[in-house]
């Protein structure tokens, strides 16, 4: 599903270079479940930006789902952003005056996909958040807001979620909740990405990779758990 060859990026500032990705390989199958760490400047946000198709590589190859992404134009990049590739942000990065339903049938509407209202209930069905449908973020707590990020970043049936720190704003409780969901998903063979500090959210997935220093320093798999 995604395939990682030697890729690089460095950032021009003036007469500064900035390397934040240095000739890093993988390649990640469908329905994997996999945490990627790193302490700060590690490059692990950089490698998130590029997975997700936010910004492209200096150098190197990047293919998801057969399809090479650094020769895509800027339209391009986003029609594939809308489709196949669903975000979860530690801010949630809801519209605090659209409800849950309103929230999670934006990329609906982007794509504009008939039936939309319909499909991003069923959405928040799948998260255990229909009877929320009509609330708005104010009016929901943490865990809520984070399972409609969910929800929305579903609602295209994406190859993708990718989740930068998704348990980053949340109590333990909460955080185990979401991470709960993530299983859930997992099982019916939803591809997940997440980038995590921490070490106890992170060994929840079934693959570990590690950075430093804008390389990858191990790429582990874990046993399975009971989760």
């Amino acid at each position: 599903m995604i395939s990682i060859e030697n890729l690089s990026k460095v950032y021009d500032s003036g007469s500064l270079s900035v390397t934040a990705l240095k000739e890093v390989s993988f390649q990640i199958d469908k329905g994997e479940f996999v945490a990627i760490m790193g302490p700060s400047g590690s490059g692990k946000s950089t490698l998130m930006n590029l997975l997700g198709c936010l910004d492209l590589p200096t150098t190197g190859k990047y293919e998801l789902e057969g399809l090479e992404i650094g020769n895509l134009k800027a339209n391009q990049l986003a029609e594939v952003r809308n489709r196949r590739i669903g975000f979860v942000f530690q801010s949630f990065n809801l519209l605090p005056r659209a409800t849950a339903l309103e929230n999670t049938e934006l990329p609906l509407l982007y794509g504009r996909v008939a039936n939309s209202t319909e499909i991003a209930m069923q959405a928040l069905e799948r998260v255990g958040l229909k009877h929320r449908a009509k609330h708005k973020p104010t009016e929901l707590s943490g865990g809520e807001k984070q399972r409609v990020a969910i929800a929305r970043a579903l609602v295209n049936q994406p190859a993708i979620i990718l989740a930068d720190e998704p348990t980053g704003n949340l109590d333990s409780v909460t955080g185990e909740e979401i991470m709960s969901l993530f299983h859930e998903l997992n099982k019916q063979n939803v591809t997940l990405i997440i980038v995590t500090h921490e070490e106890e959210i992170a060994r929840q997935a079934k693959r570990i990779i590690k950075m430093k220093d804008g390389r990858i320093t191990t790429d582990q798999i874990l046993e399975e758990t009971s989760c």
